[in-house]
């Protein structure tokens, strides 16, 4: 809802949010070797707050692309399902990410 209500411009964040999944990517793996709870705990807690944000920038985007190709009927179709694939990627990783995090919390 932030995203799409804002007056306030995303479009600059893509590249640390971009560079945020990497680096969550690159704590995962180095996690799976080092098998740290402390450790997940936090990956968890980025991985919320980056897919969070990328809801909001995605959503943004989405809204100026529709404005920009509303005219026509075919780009529009078309940006409904990569809008709606984005949006569904984005909080798929949210959840995988809350579901990570609340079972961090149960086993300690």
């Amino acid at each position: 809802i932030y995203g799409h209500t804002t007056k306030k411009d995303l479009t600059s964040m893509g590249s640390f949010l971009i560079m945020g999944v990497v680096g969550l990517l690159i704590a995962s793996v180095v996690n799976i070797f080092m098998q740290n709870g402390a450790m997940q705990f936090v990956i968890s807690i980025v991985g919320v707050l980056v897919f969070t944000l990328f809801t909001a920038y995605d959503s943004q985007r989405i809204k100026a692309l529709y404005y920009q190709t509303r005219s026509n009927a075919e780009v529009t179709q078309k940006l409904a399902v990569y809008g709606s694939l984005t949006l569904y990627m984005d909080f798929i990783n949210l959840f995988v990410f809350l579901l990570q995090l609340l079972g961090v919390r149960r086993d300690h």
